[in-house]
């Protein structure tokens, strides 16, 4: 990509500035299973590159291709795009189908392609995995049970005493209390090796936040979390946590996508001293690759603890979804597996008519957001949404390129449960169960509601309990009764 000769003006969100040589574009948009330019965005025609308009606004993204955005069309086997180069396992640019790459400027890609090159070698590098896999075990504390929900597995057995077998992934048995810290301390190790003395990230609910800050202090790092306002109110407890671990927590004005901007601005005004360890599968490539990667792990337990228990695969994986880590951590290790089901649950809010929501994947269009292509949450001139969920983690307006793959492919199903369904469901947990969801995991416990009276007697449903509830007490203490 060559370097942008436009004026370096900075826009607010939903300003346009004048350009010599240049015109409004748009954004990008499905419509009918295809996609369709329609993104505001500055072109310069003597350059190969756009200035974003709405979102981040330093962002230099490529020129739409002139030729059509590659369509999703039905083959015998299931949905996929017709780009050649890009298969559902992603190619050299981070693709998959349409989804994803890497739209960032240009100071950005040698950093990016330094850093895809150090992921690659990690991957190889038995020592790298040694050391890895120690720490998962001794710090982290995997591997973790898979656990036979016996009463809410009664709850939903009809009327002859039949349904499905409900076992819960316990994520929040992990060190920090959420399955986030796997990503932590795997990345904290690749900013080590590559001599960055500081790290910088952002967090919504805060258990990322949390899990890099514990891991910077492992590993010796400096730790810088940008979060935003509005989430250090719902979220005090998790606010404290980082900070007694050493973090140097910065408030952003908004929320999670706010915070995810200025920490990205940040790291790119110190990319040589600073590592930006992301904690989603969203940006641009490697990084959504790399979280799941290494949060994987969560589905191959999941496969060995099935075998052991049942001798068999899940038929059902149930997990919420908010930018999609956790959802990709259990269902990677299964995509292939086409006799399993892949559920993922978003926040529906005040309901999906409210326009009080988060569910990108069920409402939202295709676009371009924080470096990569994926469904985002937008209004028809291209400006980006605010999500809400009573769950502070699934309030993102954007979700990963691969879950974004596996909902226009048709591998995986995407539902979306209410704030009070949400509560219900934890409630349940809580008092048939003894253990505390997230909020976060909550919904997707909440579609359980309607997914078990359509599962045929004996079906082994995995559900994700991704992280505890102890963050969220505040909210629960004034909703549940």
């Amino acid at each position: 990509m060559t370097a942008c000769n436009m004026r370096s003006t900075e826009f607010l969100s939903a300003q346009i500035g004048p350009y010599s040589s240049g015109y409004l574009s748009v954004k990008i948009r499905s419509r009918n299973g295809n996609a369709e330019v329609v993104r505001a965005v500055a072109v310069d025609h003597s350059s190969t590159v756009v200035k974003e308009v709405s979102g981040l606004s330093n962002l230099i993204l490529r020129r739409p291709p002139l030729t059509p955005i590659p369509r999703v069309v039905e083959t015998e086997k299931r949905k996929v795009s017709t780009d050649d180069d890009d298969d559902d396992d992603g190619n050299d640019q981070g693709r998959f189908g349409m989804f994803g790459g890497k739209y960032v400027p240009e100071t950005l890609m040698a950093c990016l392609s330094q850093l895809e090159s150090e992921f690659n070698s990690v991957l190889k590098d038995t020592e790298f995995q040694a050391e890895l896999a120690t720490a998962l075990r001794d710090y982290v504390g995997r591997e973790t049970p898979l656990y036979f929900a016996q009463r809410l597995t009664n709850r939903y057995k009809n009327s002859n005493g039949e349904g499905p077998h409900i076992y819960l992934k316990r994520e929040d048995l992990n060190h920090g209390g959420a399955y986030k810290m796997n990503n932590a301390i795997a990345q904290a190790m690749i900013a080590k090796r590559l001599g960055r003395k500081t790290v910088v990230a952002a967090t919504g609910a805060g258990q990322h936040g949390i899990a890099t800050a514990a891991a910077c202090a492992k590993h010796s790092l400096e730790c810088t979390i940008f979060m935003g306002t509005k989430d250090m109110e719902k979220q005090s407890s998790n606010l404290h946590l980082m900070k007694l671990l050493g973090a140097n927590v910065k408030s952003v004005d908004g929320s999670f996508k706010d915070a995810s901007s200025e920490a990205i601005r940040n790291w790119v005004g110190n990319l040589e001293t600073s590592y930006y360890l992301s904690g989603t599968v969203v940006g641009p490539h490697p990084c959504p690759s790399m979280v799941r990667e290494f949060q994987s792990v969560i589905g191959k337990e999941t496969r060995r603890q099935a075998m052991e228990k049942w001798v068999g695969k899940p038929d059902v994986l149930l997990a919420c979804v908010g930018s999609g880590s956790n959802a990709l951590g259990l269902f990677h290790e299964f995509v292939k597996d086409k006799d399993v089901r892949l559920i993922g649950v978003e926040g529906a809010g005040f309901g999906l008519g409210s326009g009080r929501h988060s569910a990108t994947l069920a409402r939202g269009d295709v676009g371009v957001y924080h470096g990569a292509m994926s469904y985002l949450l937008q209004d028809e001139e291209g400006q980006i949404l605010e999500p809400y969920s009573i769950a502070v983690g699934l309030q993102y307006p954007g979700v990963g390129p691969e879950l974004s793959f596996l909902k226009a492919s048709g591998r995986a199903e995407f539902y979306t449960a209410t704030d009070q369904e949400a509560l219900d469901a934890c409630q349940l947990l809580c008092r048939l169960e003894g253990i505390i969801p997230s909020l976060e995991a909550s919904h997707a416990l909440a579609f359980l509601n309607k997914l078990c009276p359509t599962l045929p007697a004996g079906t082994k449903v995995v559900v994700s309990c991704s992280g505890r509830g102890d963050k969220d007490v505040a909210t629960l203490s004034n909703s549940i009764h």
